[in-house]
């Protein structure tokens, strides 16, 4: 494509997202001023059919108002021009008292909303730093009557499980003097309840089960050899450091010097810098010294703990944390913890974002159910953060997912949020075998199906979702066009001009995984092998770091997918992943969100990227692995 179109159809397609221009608002409303409609702040699955009842009139509810960007259209075009590999503005990004400047809400805005809130009783607790966020509470019977609306409880199911949730009956309204400066308002539904950690539960690496060191150092003979010689083994013992890093050709030198990593998750693990040291000196990584870590905690302490799981976030914080560190061993790492999986990941995101102080932003989670699940003008003001954060030069990498195209879990495909926004690098997955010299025996796309051991014979396992064993997610956005990075590239039968996840892969296969050390509620420390695309996200943050360290340690990246995708005929910067006929032996299958599988010890074979539903990995862009996985020559090419 042509520089100027590239840049003409960047501008074009970015500006389809649902950011619309404001004024500052500064009129003071009244009590008798006219109502006005904020689209977009109901859930889909608030219906009438689903409904139950109302929600308590005394339940104390926290919220975020959200306050709408000055300019958008201006905004986008800055992020594009900043991010083209053409563009003379590439790389001279906003520093943030520059962004807010030009960008941020007016102070008279904040002003207007925060005084109109205070006249309805809500409780003002707070601004975020960027302007985007006013933080409050109150009871539910007030907050219904501030947004002119009824809160509501309804049935529907969670991650495959059943539940009641809030939400507002019908939208909410403000006063018309503030309709353009209010976007939306976090915390009147519970539509954050439906977001999960992306990866698979913590897998023992016990030596009992005969798991393998390196692809092949053990295969049990005593089951069929549906793979020939070479191409079938035992499942992993789980990675080292020093095979990850070599996996993407990493040398001594490479080590995120100069940067930081963020990593956005909920609750705090307080044995996480423990953990990490006395995983790193039994999987030969060096550990974190004094001052390397570093973390965010919100007012108030933690809430939900139970509802969300809170070990299974604690976890992906370890591995988030680890993962990143083993890519980038010398970056300093600061973990931003949301209150509850319920409320407060976006608002630690804001955080991670407005603070501006780290160089690139992981963040292993979505909706466990789907694109949709959010109400419009939620998913709206993650794409504004985002936006902000691609204009500061803050790399954003999302997870893609660990339940392929949710049709098992939602009932139809469908990709996740907010991997689909297009001001983030949404990664994919891969699964790899490294032989006992750390060069790849297998490297294909990870989607797993499983088959059981009957007689001497391997059969399919059909389960509430066929054969499917767990694999990333992929597949066309329903939202948001193909951003011009994608165009050519995407094929049009896959994404019909949607814009298309992933962008980029790692590694993400439990069964070919990393090993984790982590302390549980119990005390109990120990090694185990985890993946799912909570993994490859904080790989790809790593090397996004090493690739900043090559260029100084000043200069960010900002958002990667124009430079990813024009480096993927560079096969000494990215490999082309396909479909490799390969699998593995295991006595226990990996429990994954969204995935059925046996939960009994037993007789099983995992097949590789065996198109267990309609995604599989092939020639150029595909909905596994994107461009493909990063070669030993990534990070010097992404700091050119």
């Amino acid at each position: 494509m042509p520089k100027n179109a590239w840049l003409g159809a960047a501008v074009a397609c970015l500006a389809t997202a649902t950011l619309t221009a404001v004024a500052p608002a500064t009129a003071q409303p009244s009590d008798t001023d006219d109502r006005a409609t904020v689209a977009g702040t109901t859930p889909a699955w608030a219906t009438p059919q689903s409904r139950t009842g109302d929600a308590d009139d005394q339940s104390v509810r926290q919220i975020q108002v959200a306050l709408s960007l000055r300019d958008p259209a201006s905004a986008h075009t800055l992020a594009t021009r900043l991010a083209s590999p053409y563009a003379p503005e590439r790389g001279s990004f906003l520093t943030s008292q520059q962004f807010l400047d030009r960008f941020a809400p007016a102070e008279t805005t904040v002003a207007s909303v925060r005084d109109w809130l205070t006249s309805q009783g809500v409780a003002v607790e707070g601004v975020s730093v960027n302007r985007f966020m006013i933080k409050a509470h109150a009871p539910t019977s007030v907050l219904e009557k501030a947004f002119g609306t009824q809160l509501a409880t309804y049935r529907d199911k969670v991650a495959g499980r059943i539940a009641t949730l809030v939400a507002p009956a019908a939208p909410i309204s403000v006063p018309a003097a503030l309709k353009a400066s209010i976007t939306a308002v976090l915390g009147l539904d519970d539509s954050e309840n439906t977001i999960r950690p992306q990866h698979t539960a913590p897998h023992a690496n016990a030596q009992a089960q005969n798991c393998a060191r390196w692809w092949g150092e053990q295969n049990n003979r005593d089951v069929p050899q549906k793979y020939p010689s070479g191409a079938q083994s035992n499942s992993l013992c789980g990675y080292t450091g020093p095979s990850v890093r070599a996996m993407y050709g990493l040398g001594a030198g490479q080590s995120g010097a100069g940067t930081t990593i963020g990593i956005v998750g909920a609750y705090d693990s307080t044995t996480l810098v423990g953990d990490v040291n006395r995983a790193a000196a039994e999987t030969k990584t060096p550990g974190l010294t004094a001052g390397q870590y570093s973390k965010v905690l919100p007012e108030g302490g933690f809430t939900d703990e139970k509802e969300c799981d809170s070990g299974s976030w604690k976890f992906e914080q370890t591995l988030d944390v680890q993962a990143a560190h083993t890519i980038a061993p010398a970056a300093k790492v600061r973990y931003y913890a949301g209150r509850s999986c319920i409320g407060g990941l976006y608002e630690a995101f804001n955080k991670a974002v407005g603070d501006n102080v780290v160089d690139v932003i992981s963040a292993s989670w979505g909706n466990a159910d789907g694109e949709r699940r959010m109400p419009p003008a939620t998913r709206d003001l993650f794409n504004q953060l985002a936006l902000q954060a691609a204009i500061q030069g803050q790399s954003v990498m999302v997870s893609s997912g660990d339940a392929g195209n949710n049709s098992g879990a939602v009932g139809t495909t469908t990709a996740m949020f907010p991997a689909t926004s297009p001001y983030v690098t949404a990664v994919g997955g891969t699964t790899v075998g490294l032989g006992q010299d750390n060069k790849p025996k297998v490297l294909t796309g990870w989607e797993n199906s499983g088959n059981t051991l009957a007689g001497q014979k391997w059969v399919p396992q059909f389960d509430a979702d066929g054969p499917f064993a767990g694999g990333a997610g992929g597949g066309p956005s329903a939202l948001y066009d193909a951003p011009a990075w994608q165009q050519g590239v995407v094929p049009a039968g896959v994404a019909g001009g949607r814009r298309a996840i992933p962008d980029v892969a790692a590694l993400a296969d439990s069964y070919t995984g990393l090993l984790i050390g982590y302390t549980d509620a119990s005390g109990r420390f120990g090694l185990s092998t985890t993946g799912g695309t909570s993994l490859a996200a904080p790989l790809l943050a790593g090397l996004a770091v090493d690739a900043q360290q090559t260029r100084g340690g000043a200069q960010r990246g900002g958002l990667l997918n124009p430079a990813l995708y024009a480096l993927r005929s560079n096969t000494s910067a990215i490999v082309d992943v396909v479909p490799q006929k390969a699998g593995v032996w295991t006595p226990t299958m990996h429990a994954l969100p969204g995935a059925t599988v046996p939960s009994a010890k037993g007789s099983y074979l995992v097949d590789f990227d065996a198109r267990p539903q309609n995604l599989v990995s092939g020639r150029g862009w595909d909905p596994v692995t994107g461009v493909g996985t990063p070669a030993h020559g990534f990070v010097p090419a992404l700091a050119r």
